[in-house]
């Protein structure tokens, strides 16, 4: 073979006026396709393997013939003889063509396939030199022709707007966006097993609402025509799980997504998911153990150890968790006393004094929220339990004996990153009726993110529900720590975006 035409067809970066030029040129070779009477985009074609069952079957022993598909992600045109790398959902192999192995068609191989165009080829499996496994191609077709090249180089898209936007060419161009999202996969599903096999049941609960409750957020707001009715979009799924609780079913759990009108960080997207659980005849306590234990077994199935980086880090899973209440942990990082100050004026006048920004009004309960934003979450990097919450912040949790004005709740803590919230659930009717119409109170205060009355909901209790544990686990930020990626967009296929222009 000679070297003299050997040419690397990898797209180089191109203006918007020379990709245009790409596609065109791609749409001319199209249309020639056509003409000839070769359809450009056939109905199917029958692979016999994947990239990598072709080389585990020729690691064996060999395969005889196969029939392999993919992309073709490069190429080199070296006169009568040609490679290219095809990739699939698997990996890539290289192909081989050969002018005297194929006649014409060899030529068509040449002029009419592009970069980022979809083949099926025919053939035998051997090594090169070199040690690659490769398939002698006798016969191809064409499956999809691509009228638009990959962007920049094959080596990878590196503009952030475009990979968020154009997921799918992230998909193609990084080896490693592909891998996180097959961990995050992997992570649901050893999710699932592990409730599965620990007696939950997996249920499926309305995501349109009449009202939306189970959290302290704003709702996304929709118009059914034909109830003609205002309905909110879920921005969690507690107090429906919770009437199946007191409906007998003792153990349930949904994973599904949620969505809350708030703005995006590096932790928030308006649309994420989660998975909630809960347990009757268990309280937090109990959750906390299952958050340990499941976590850990998720992290043995995923990464096969309980150790992992994050942001340069080692973070070790290893039950137990450090446990510490919510005012402890405060106290120990800011020096400020929460319960010293039992009034929203008192505690803000504190704050202001430790050189915090405080709004006007907040409530004492967001006070000490900020409180734990500001000093105790970025330095909870090992795995940790604060526990014990103020009523005003848990207005659905059950309060603590012997403890006025704290529930039993926990959040768990990992990387710096909030990943698990639990309560003893409230299961007094008459306390959960006081606590919704004090929200109300607080609506009426200006809180746009304070609970909304739900009679369906407190009319639930009154028929009875057993002492109950619940659970709630972010799901995407969980896919962030495992990967060791710290934007949730990374983790999220189609994350939310601002308009262009």
């Amino acid at each position: 073979m000679t070297h003299a035409e050997e040419v690397d067809q990898s797209a180089p970066a191109a203006t918007t006026e020379e990709y245009d030029d790409l596609r065109g040129q791609r749409l001319q070779k199209l249309l020639r396709l056509v003409e000839q009477g070769v359809d450009p985009y056939p109905p199917r074609f029958q692979r016999t393997h994947t990239a990598a069952e072709a080389r585990l079957a020729f690691e064996q022993g060999g395969a005889g013939e196969v029939s392999l598909a993919g992309r073709i992600v490069s190429m080199r045109i070296m006169g009568k003889a040609s490679f290219c790398h095809v990739q699939d959902g698997s990996g890539r192999i290289q192909l081989y063509f050969r002018q005297d192995v194929m006649g014409d068609r060899y030529q068509s191989f040449r002029s009419d396939l592009d970069i980022a165009d979809f083949i099926g080829a025919r053939g035998t499996l051997f090594q090169t030199r070199t040690g690659e496994v490769t398939l002698q191609v006798q016969e191809f077709v064409l499956l999809a022709k691509a009228l638009r090249p990959l962007p920049e180089k094959w080596h990878g898209l590196t503009d952030v707007e475009t990979r968020y936007r154009q997921r799918y060419l992230d998909l193609v161009s990084n080896e490693t966006v592909r891998q996180v999202f097959q961990t995050r996969s992997a992570i649901v599903g050893a999710m699932r097993c592990y409730l599965n096999t620990h007696g939950f049941i997996e249920v499926e609960t309305p995501i349109l609402q009449p009202l939306y409750g189970g959290a302290a957020a704003r709702p996304f707001e929709t118009y059914h025509n034909a109830l003609d009715r205002r309905l909110f979009l879920r921005i969690a799924s507690e107090l429906y799980l919770k009437r199946l609780i007191v409906g007998g079913l003792d153990r349930v759990y949904e994973i599904g997504k949620d969505f809350r009108n708030e703005g995006v960080s590096t932790t928030h997207n308006p649309e994420f998911t989660m998975m909630e659980c809960y347990q009757a005849y268990a309280d937090y306590n109990d959750m906390m153990v299952l958050v340990e234990e499941m976590l850990a077994s998720i992290a043995r199935e995923v990464l096969g150890t309980l150790q992992f980086p994050w942001k340069g880090h080692t973070i070790d899973l290893t039950p137990p968790w450090r446990r510490v209440t919510l005012r402890e942990a405060i106290l120990e990082e800011s020096g400020i006393d929460y319960d010293r100050y039992p009034t929203a004026d008192a505690l803000a006048k504190r704050m202001v004094e430790a050189r915090l920004t405080v709004v006007r009004g907040t409530p004492r309960g967001k006070l000490i929220d900020e409180l734990l934003d500001t000093y105790v979450e970025p330095k909870a990097i090992q795995p940790t339990f604060l526990l014990d919450y103020p009523v005003e912040l848990s207005p659905l949790a059950k309060k603590k004996p012997g403890a006025p004005g704290v529930v039993e709740r926990f959040e768990g803590f990992v990387g710096g990153i909030e990943i698990a919230n639990a309560f003893s659930e409230l299961n007094d009717p008459l306390d959960q009726r006081e606590r919704f119409l004090q929200q109300r109170a607080d609506a009426a205060a200006g809180d746009d993110e304070a609970h909304q009355m739900d009679e369906d909901f407190v009319v639930a209790l009154e028929h009875g529900m057993p002492p109950t544990g619940g659970l709630g686990v972010g799901v995407d930020r969980l896919a962030m720590l495992f990967t060791d990626q710290h934007s949730i967009r990374d983790v999220i296929l189609f994350p939310q975006l601002r308009s262009q222009g």
